[in-house]
């Protein structure tokens, strides 16, 4: 695994949602509790508006029903980025987990060539 790839895969989602986690729970709090739900819909929305592949914009509509179906888009946006951003965490701890291994092995190679020598 080469170092873009591990950064790609690892590095670059998890720090995405720990900054999004610190940038957003401010605005969750409510009453001194954090409400999670409402976190974890706003950090899926920078995951999920790019896999929106089709932004509908209603025609022969008034502005409120068109802000309207803007925010309905946005909200469908951080459902379906709620899914991704937790698959790519998923992803990234198998990665993580993978990368673990494969420097043991490649550690344990190199002891074992040294040995020979």
């Amino acid at each position: 695994m080469t170092v873009h790839k591990f950064a790609g895969k690892v590095v670059y989602p998890v720090l995405a949602a720990i900054l999004l986690f610190f940038l957003l729970r401010p605005f969750c709090m409510e009453q001194g509790k954090c409400d999670y739900r409402l976190l974890i819909l706003l950090m899926g929305i920078p995951f999920g508006i790019g896999k929106m592949l089709v932004w509908i914009v209603p025609g022969r509509t008034d502005l409120g029903g068109t802000l309207g179906f803007l925010v309905f888009q946005i909200l469908i946006g951080g459902v379906v980025g709620s899914m991704v951003m937790l698959w790519k965490l998923a992803e990234a701890a198998v990665y993580l987990i993978w990368g673990i291994y494969a420097g043991i092995v490649w550690v344990c190679r190199i002891r074992k060539s040294g040995m020979e020598e």
